[in-house]
């Protein structure tokens, strides 16, 4: 085994463990983001969000698309109307702004650095859900030339 692959000594296997649940928790919340933002998104489009639109646009089966409105549900995020779609709580329409504004500020980070702008939005899907608000400060701060 190298050096490179022994942890540090300073680091504690509680604190491994805190990190790596960290990181499982906010890839959970990531997804939850993702369909929030996505629903909004297709509300804005055509009023309405239905589970075969959801699924599709997110490249899943429609079970795995009405397990997750299922927990956006649960988290009281959306709510459903039978033989209508899946809307947006107030509380999911927050998020939803919140996940676009982050995204955008990701974005325009990566292209001020000189990343090209599709590059830039392909990487920032997945950036963006593991930035900290500090971090994001810090990028908004940057952009705003401060």
């Amino acid at each position: 085994m190298t050096e490179q692959n022994i942890p540090p000594a300073e680091t504690s296997p509680s604190e491994q463990a805190g990190r790596f649940a960290r990181a499982r928790e906010k890839q959970s919340m990531a997804i939850l983001e993702d369909y929030v933002e996505m629903i909004g998104d297709l509300i804005a489009l055509h009023g309405e969000a239905r589970v075969a639109d959801i699924a599709e646009r997110m490249g899943v089966a429609h079970p795995t698309a009405t397990k997750a409105v299922a927990r956006l549900k649960r988290e009281g995020l959306a709510t459903s109307r039978p033989y209508r779609g899946v809307f947006l709580t107030e509380q999911g329409e927050e998020l939803a702004n919140w996940v676009r504004a982050r995204h955008r500020t990701v974005v325009d980070l990566l292209v001020a650095v000189g990343v090209p702008r599709d590059t830039a939005e392909a990487d920032a899907e997945g950036i963006e859900h593991h930035v900290s608000r500090r971090t994001l400060n810090a990028f908004e701060a940057f952009l705003a030339g401060e």
